[in-house]
């Protein structure tokens, strides 16, 4: 699994890259724009992102704006929904209508920080970018 990683934070980014790179290869960006960026990139070179993790509250281009552009991206493109990139934003936003907003711009899930990694990983296999074995390996790593 190929997986992007876009937060400002250095302990929640370096959180996120441990949690994540077991279960795939992470590419890691401090902001929106740099999410885009490596989002196009990676579609450039036909290795496109399985699963994108967007903080919300980022400086510049935040989670909600990097969604909007990904999305026009896989829209320009003609990548049918079933092979968008699954898009998980993670923030300490919780209130209802930031919810709300990150559905209606595309993403498939939404993970309030501190992260619960067990949940998190629930939610990989209900989206089917990890197997039960691997759910069940990262839970007993994170008992």
């Amino acid at each position: 699994m190929r997986i992007l990683i876009a937060e400002d934070d250095f302990a929640s980014r370096k959180f996120m890259l441990h949690f994540l790179s077991k279960f795939g290869e992470c590419d890691v960006t401090v902001d929106g724009k740099e999410a885009v960026e490596a989002f196009t990139m990676a579609l450039d070179a036909n290795e496109r992102y399985d699963l994108v993790c967007l903080d919300i509250m980022m400086p510049g281009t935040d989670g909600y704006e990097a969604l909007r552009q990904i999305r026009a991206l896989e829209e320009e493109r003609n990548i049918d929904e079933d092979d968008q990139s699954k898009v998980i934003m993670t923030t300490a936003l919780n209130e209802g209508r930031n919810v709300t907003k990150a559905f209606e711009l595309g993403c498939v899930a939404y993970a309030g920080k501190p992260i619960d990694q067990d949940k998190f990983v629930n939610v990989l296999k209900k989206l089917d970018l990890i197997t039960e074995e691997e759910a069940e390996s990262a839970k007993e790593e994170n008992s």
